[in-house]
């Protein structure tokens, strides 16, 4: 878990976060991934200090990866971005239930959920009705 301040986001066109991981591995392969996003985050030197991006995969936080640098992107529309540049690999977390939102949230470190110990990152995933009923009584 990481105390300092994070993002979360909702993972759209992956189930899963084996399945980012994949295709960030693919996309990327094996460097830094990258993600854009519109806004640019007011509060980048807090970020840079040791936060991750929390995926949501189907409403559940799974996953983390750490920002290692933003940078700027101009879009084929003359529009200004914002490229989260994220360390290769995601580090799996304790699964936590999340509403939907849209963009990106700022997520405190004494908020997020703690990374899972060691070898437990290779178990299969539980479905999600099942993940979703343990982090509500705390018990994944």
């Amino acid at each position: 878990m990481s105390a300092s301040l994070n993002l979360m986001k909702l993972c759209v066109g992956c189930d899963d976060p084996a399945e980012l991981d994949a295709w960030q591995a693919q996309r990327y392969q094996g460097g830094p991934a990258r993600h854009v996003t519109r806004m640019w985050p007011k509060r980048e030197a807090e970020l840079l200090e040791g936060g991750s991006i929390y995926w949501v995969f189907k409403g559940l936080m799974q996953a983390r990866q750490r920002i290692i640098g933003l940078e700027e992107v101009l879009g084929e529309d003359g529009i200004r971005r914002c490229a989260l540049i994220l360390e290769p690999g995601l580090i799996r977390v304790a699964a936590v239930p999340r509403r939907p939102f849209q963009g990106w949230r700022y997520l405190p470190g004494s908020d997020a959920p703690p990374d899972l110990r060691q070898g437990r990152e290779a178990e299969p995933d539980l479905p999600a009705e099942i993940a979703r009923a343990l982090a509500d009584m705390g018990l994944r």
